[in-house]
């Protein structure tokens, strides 16, 4: 006698059922971003800041809430880790952007200065990070100084006039004229440091744009100030890192860096010999980290 086999089809497996987002999950997403958003504060320094990267980071579903938290506020987000937190920068239809004329009518009543704030902003990042591997090296540290920043561009003001003399361009531009093409110009008239009464440095003056800069940088979690020589030095966060990676295609920094001009530094003065090379135009979209 045989027994009877009845064949079937094999149970579909269900698919994994995906919790519903509540209010509870939007809140610490958001809580995230808002721990984002306060540059100066260190994961390391705050328990609850920690735990939510470590939710983002094991968590994909929450993840994602914390990313749609963060688009929906026009932030890019740049990275979530330990060393840099949440890193986001701001997409130029956010509300959390700054542009440049905004930055430079709070820095200075002259209109006229607003190249040359974003000029000093360009070459504070191209002396931070002058190759492209230190920016590739999570575990590289750039250096600057107020003076050596200005040293700089004036080096780099002589190379770009040399090369307009060569090509008999018009190497006397107007002060208000649009771009960055009339900057360096502009930069290398203004006096270099200048001061008031009581010594203190001239906010006109070419250090103290650069001042402004690197203040501004500091508040902004980009920059620690480590010792009041040469001006004033300082040394670059993770979160500056990320945001030179993430504009690394500015051709205006490509262009500032293919001047040869800049070496990797301790954040003094010393430069290196300009080479001969093409192109040497600043292009118009130098206003790092801001929007035009």
């Amino acid at each position: 006698m045989s027994e009877h086999v009845e064949w079937s089809e094999p149970e579909t497996a269900a698919a994994p059922a995906i919790a519903p987002v509540t209010p509870g999950d939007a809140a610490d997403a958001a809580r995230l971003v808002a721990f984002g958003l306060q540059p100066k504060l260190q994961p390391s320094r705050d328990q609850e800041y920690a735990e939510l990267l470590r939710r983002y980071r094991e968590d994909p579903p929450f993840a994602r809430l914390a990313d749609a938290v963060a688009a929906g506020l026009g932030l890019v987000v740049l990275e979530v880790s330990p060393r840099a937190g949440m890193a986001v920068t701001a997409a130029e239809d956010s509300v959390f952007a700054v542009r440049m004329g905004d930055y430079a009518r709070r820095a200075s009543a002259d209109s006229g200065d607003r190249f040359l704030h974003g000029l000093a902003h360009l070459a504070v990042a191209a002396m931070a990070f002058p190759r492209p591997e230190d920016l590739a090296d999570d575990g590289y540290i750039g250096r600057v100084s107020v003076n050596g920043v200005d040293a700089f561009v004036r080096q780099a003001c002589r190379r770009l006039e040399e090369r307009a003399d060569e090509q008999g361009e018009n190497t006397d531009p107007a002060t208000d004229a649009p771009g960055l093409e009339a900057a360096w110009h502009i930069w290398a008239r203004r006096t270099s440091t200048g001061a008031t009464k009581d010594a203190r440095r001239l906010a006109g003056s070419t250090t103290g744009i650069v001042g402004k800069a690197v203040v501004f940088l500091t508040d902004s979690g980009f920059l620690q100030r480590t010792g009041d020589e040469s001006g004033g030095t300082y040394r670059t966060t993770a979160r500056y890192q990320l945001q030179v990676r993430d504009m690394a295609g500015s051709a205006a920094l490509a262009e500032l860096l293919e001047l040869g001009i800049v070496p990797v530094t301790d954040g003094t003065a010393t430069l290196l010999p300009a080479e001969e090379t093409d192109d040497l135009e600043l292009a118009a979209d130098a206003g790092l980290p801001f929007h035009s």
